[in-house]
């Protein structure tokens, strides 16, 4: 990756994503601004939750992106009897009668944890300690996971039978919590068109781990403007009921507000879309633009709220 400076790098990440979501397209129709935010999220070392009903393709999404990125992809299907060795590997006795360590399917550059709420929480906690410490321990070792390392979730929101809610603690290690909605009739009658006939994608890779390792330690050196920074970590600090910067709807309607993790995530990730957006430096409309899908996870309704029916989406965005 040999670029003059970083502006001409911000113009390089800037094509390779457009190239990214063109080619993303060809497969997944009518989920731009969900590509967007996984994207986003990829270049910010975030991981992804996918939460959306059955049907609505957040497999084959994540499947279509790991095919782009040239990335090893694992993908691991929870069930309430998969256990941590099932992800983190296992060690055997060879045939020399010396212990190994089989690597298990965390071993990869994208994972894709499928219908994370449906294992148990011991299952769920080898997952996240991989996500926050890009390493595991097995058999009192520890083993460092290659990189990039991107996990997205996806989870089911309407089936609430033998499934395992992740805790807030374990919600917070995902940057981004994006919901998918039932695609409009015209994208609709191209996806139905497209998989029922013989019609197939080839789709080119765009983009290699080395690329993005670039690109993801290009984010950080982006700029920021003060205000930007006092914009984002205030704007978390409005969410904490019962403090000194709390908003009246939060005091109202919250029983519970954003942590710490929220204001790095907010700012990380109005650096990439700044950047996504052909800008060199975020600004507070970025900010805001991945506000939601930020905080949407991180703040707990009180009783009130679910008496008014009022939704976590309408508290925030009255906070913006």
């Amino acid at each position: 990756m040999n670029f003059r400076n970083d502006v001409e790098a911000v113009d390089a990440l800037k094509s390779r994503f457009d190239l990214l979501q063109a080619e993303i397209k060809k497969r997944i129709y009518g989920q731009d601004e969900i590509i967007k935010q996984v994207l986003i999220s990829l270049f910010s070392r975030g991981h992804c939750l996918l939460i959306g009903v059955p049907g609505l393709a957040k497999t084959l999404l994540v499947n279509t992106i790991a095919e782009v990125l040239g990335l090893k992809y694992s993908r691991i299907q929870f069930t309430p009897d998969l256990m941590p060795s099932d992800i983190i590997g296992t060690e055997i006795l060879d045939k020399d009668r010396e212990f190994k360590f089989i690597r298990g399917p965390l071993f990869a550059n994208i994972i894709l944890a499928d219908e994370i709420n449906r294992t148990p929480p011991k299952t769920q906690a080898a997952l996240l300690e991989a996500m926050q410490e890009r390493a595991v321990t097995a058999a009192g070792e520890r083993f460092q996971l290659d990189k990039p390392f991107f996990v997205l979730a996806t989870q089911n929101p309407i089936e609430q039978e033998g499934t395992y809610p992740l805790p807030e603690a374990q919600l917070d290690r995902f940057m981004f919590s994006v919901w998918l909605d039932y695609p409009d009739y015209d994208d609709e009658l191209e996806i139905v068109r497209n998989t029922t006939s013989d019609f197939t994608t080839e789709l080119s890779e765009i983009i290699s781990a080395e690329e993005i390792k670039y690109f993801q330690n290009l984010i950080l050196k982006i700029p920021i403007n003060d205000h930007v920074l006092k914009y984002a970590v205030s704007l978390s600090a409005k969410t904490r009921p019962g403090t000194n910067l709390a908003a009246p709807i939060t005091n109202k309607y919250l029983k519970w507000g954003a942590g710490p993790r929220a204001s790095q995530y907010l700012v990380l990730g109005a650096k990439t879309h700044a950047v996504l957006s052909g800008k060199y430096s975020p600004d507070i409309e970025n900010v805001k633009a991945v506000a939601k899908t930020i905080l949407r996870h991180r703040v707990i309704k009180n009783y009130k709220a679910e008496a008014e029916n009022i939704s976590v989406d309408q508290i925030i965005q009255e906070l913006l």
